[in-house]
């Protein structure tokens, strides 16, 4: 009842936790950053320089704007003023979207690049050049390269201040030119043309020249102009360029703005000029036709000799004229309405009413001269025909006489408000800029790197939530070092325990307090088997094992280490071994030797055809154990991890005293449980934690850590930050 009571009392706990492991409180945030602080400093380090670099390669680029305005009502006052009636007909509005549109159309672009010359380039080359912003400048007027070997690259190299040289693509000088001047020179059954327009490099500076297509610079240059309106509605519209030469940038800007001006004014006068095209060619028609009706009417007169008419006639006649007059007119209308509307659309309708009411009023006035005499009638008729010509041919001379004022006062909707100047300042790059998003983006991945350790980390680190959640005590904490020694942690086959080599390290502190804690809970006993696991492998249960087996040996207690596993051992020591004895092919003093220490005594795994469960089931472990109680003052078992295999389970109510290995920050707290209870449920001895690999929080030790570390003093230089932090950290984001 009491080994009952007591296996209770070292359970577990199946109480669920309740502390969030997923949370991360601003002092753990310090101490992680801290813990990482090598790689963030190196990231931000390498970004620092990746951004200077960057910031200091960039060419320079100087941006410049013109202003540009807009009419949306059309033409202007005095040019509507001047065509009357028609200037209402060909007056149109230009919303603003649609001159962007038109601005970086090709039929501007590819006109500015050709006056330009932006389809022809000479690109200063060198690294070093560049990199110290000594880069040469060369502006081409002309280049002309034979049509085959344009996708070759061709140089051309900087004499002095106003001469160069061109070197075609097989290395071959082909000409010297000068400045300003054309050159020519026959390569390849064709020539090269050159004309350099300025050339600003010191001797031997090199550049790429190369001829390319009009539409293609237009294209590039589409994409690097930027066109908006300023404001909403306002008609102003903003146009930008930028360029690695101030002058350039103005320049070409400046031709952008009058190229479209240009245009524009072109396309408003286009529907003018074709209006006027049309009527001077009917012109000599209708003059014709004018002058055949005075003819005849004059040819009738002779004939039939002078006719008195009465008032009547010449009233009638006057009015069946201004009627014939009023439906040409709307009939002028009507047309000019089709070409806005619909059939059916009121003001189509309308003028198609009062056209029809016109024509049915001279059908009347037609009929009632029919009760004149003939003579009288056929004279009417003439008149009537001589003076409809003469309206027509009166309101063309003056159509074409308002067409023609239009054309000469046309211009356009647009107008430039500012022209592109010259900037002395670079817009871009911003160095410092470029430098500080370099530096945040390298801390930036340095607290990514970090925080994706700790996720992949995803283990218990708290030694009291293990104690608390456990119910056994944490005996002791090893901490994580740097020392070199130690990455040879579970292959210590042939090395020399590390204990024994650095007997001033923190590791063998830790080791010497475990091994006080132990005699403490064994001062009754004499004679104990102490059983090592761990719950998975890698955790440092062999490297335990060891170094406990060598710090209690050097205390002058007569030590057996015993590696259990007989599948992977890892004491190697050569010759018999444990599995020799369980089959009983050999006695434990011949298999066991001595190591390291002459109260330090190994008896490696062995090798055996047999399974390890089998041997470990039998009473021959029992029996081994026993005898060695006999002879040694402490034996330490070193065990298969428990998630492999049974064989630590196998040997546990063998032992006196369990200690479990756990490493840091590597498992999680529902394995922890599932494996130490079911090892204490089938044992019923009593156990102990051991945490490897522990990572101190800096600043939480003060003196003791401080007189321990003497040996160390530049490592307390860079500690004194962390407890900076943690003091922070503390203070504003601890648990409550």
């Amino acid at each position: 009842m009491a080994e009952q009571e007591k296996v209770t009392a070292s359970g577990l706990s199946s109480v669920p936790t309740t502390r969030d492991s997923e949370e991360i409180s601003l002092q753990e945030i310090f101490l992680l950053l801290w813990r990482n602080r090598k790689a963030i400093i190196t990231c931000v380090l390498v970004a620092a320089v990746i951004g200077a670099f960057v910031a200091q390669w960039t060419r320079p680029v100087y941006s410049s704007d013109v202003l540009l305005q807009v009419n949306m009502k059309g033409n202007s006052s005095k040019s509507t003023k001047a065509m009357g009636e028609m200037g209402e007909v060909l007056e149109m509005a230009s919303p603003t979207d649609a001159e962007i549109e038109l601005i970086k159309s090709r039929l501007v672009l590819t006109t500015v690049a050709q006056e330009e010359h932006l389809h022809l380039s000479a690109q200063p080359i060198g690294f070093w050049n560049r990199l110290l912003h000594m880069e040469g400048r060369m502006d081409l007027d002309s280049l002309q390269i034979p049509a085959e070997l344009r996708t070759e690259k061709w140089y051309a190299v900087a004499d002095g201040e106003d001469g160069y040289s061109v070197i075609a693509p097989d290395g071959k000088k082909i000409l010297d030119g000068k400045v300003g001047e054309i050159c020519k020179a026959a390569y390849a059954g064709d020539s090269l043309v050159i004309r350099v327009k300025f050339l600003l490099a010191r001797e031997g500076q090199e550049f790429i020249i190369a001829q390319g297509s009009s539409l293609k610079a237009g294209r590039a240059l589409r994409g690097a102009l930027g066109v908006a309106e300023q404001g909403k509605k306002t008609g102003i519209i903003s146009v930008h360029f930028s360029h690695r030469y101030p002058d350039r940038a103005a320049s070409i800007l400046n031709t952008i703005a009058k190229t479209y001006l240009r245009q524009n004014v072109e396309m408003r006068s286009a529907e003018a000029e074709k209006t006027l095209e049309f009527l001077e060619s009917q012109l000599p028609m209708v003059k014709a036709k004018l002058d055949s009706a005075e003819k005849v009417l004059a040819d009738y007169r002779y004939k039939i000799g002078s006719i008195d008419m009465n008032g009547e006639t010449k009233a009638h006649i006057s009015k069946e004229t201004e009627l014939k007059r009023q439906i040409l007119e709307m009939e002028q209308k009507r047309q000019a309405a089709m070409r806005l509307f619909k059939a059916e659309h009121p003001s189509v309708v309308t003028l198609s009413r009062q056209l029809g009411k016109l024509r049915s009023e001279l059908n009347m006035l037609k009929k009632s001269a029919q009760k004149m005499p003939l003579t009288q009638q056929e004279v009417a008729r003439l008149q009537e025909e001589v003076a409809v010509n003469n309206e027509i041919y009166t309101n063309m001379l003056n159509n074409i006489q308002q067409l023609r004022v239009v054309r000469v006062g046309e211009v356009g909707n647009v107008r430039i408000v500012d022209l592109a100047q010259v900037e002395s300042m670079p817009s871009k790059p911003k160095r410092k800029k470029i430098f500080l998003i370099a530096v945040a983006a390298g801390f930036l991945l340095g607290v990514f790197y970090a925080y994706l350790m700790y996720l992949l980390k995803n283990g218990v680190r708290s030694a009291s939530e293990i104690e608390r959640e456990t119910k056994m005590n944490v005996l002791v904490k090893i901490p994580k070092s740097h020392n070199k020694l130690l990455g040879k942690r579970g292959k210590m086959r042939q090395n020399m325990p590390f204990v024994l080599q650095r007997t001033e390290d923190q590791v063998t502190e830790s080791f010497q307090s475990m091994m006080t804690a132990i005699n403490f809970s064994f001062s009754h006993k004499e004679h104990s088997v102490i059983l090592v696991m761990g719950l998975i492998s890698g955790v440092g249960k062999s490297f335990v094992s060891q170094n406990l087996s060598a710090i209690a040996a050097t205390s002058g207690k007569k030590v057996l280490l015993i590696d259990a596993d007989m599948r992977r051992g890892s004491v190697r020591t050569g010759g018999a071994g444990l599995a020799d004895v369980l089959v009983g092919k050999k006695t434990l003093d011949e298999a066991v030797q001595q190591k390291y220490d002459k109260n330090m005594f190994v008896l490696n795994a062995g090798k055996t055809n047999m399974t390890a469960c089998g041997l470990l089931r039998s009473d021959a472990m029992d029996n081994l154990l026993k005898e060695a109680r006999q002879k040694y003052d402490l034996v330490i078992v070193d065990t298969p991890p428990l998630s492999l295999v049974t064989d630590a389970e196998l040997i546990c109510p063998l032992a006196d005293y369990l200690l479990f290995v756990l490493q840091y920050g590597k498992h999680r707290m529902d394995d922890i449980k599932e494996s130490l209870s079911k090892i204490v449920r089938y044992s019923g001895k009593q156990g102990a934690i051991v945490l490897n690999q522990y990572e101190y929080e800096p600043g939480h030790y003060g003196y003791y850590e401080k007189e321990y570390n003497k040996q160390q003093p530049q490592d307390y230089k860079r500690f004194s930050f962390a407890s900076l932090f943690f003091l922070l950290g503390s203070r504003f984001g601890g648990r409550q």
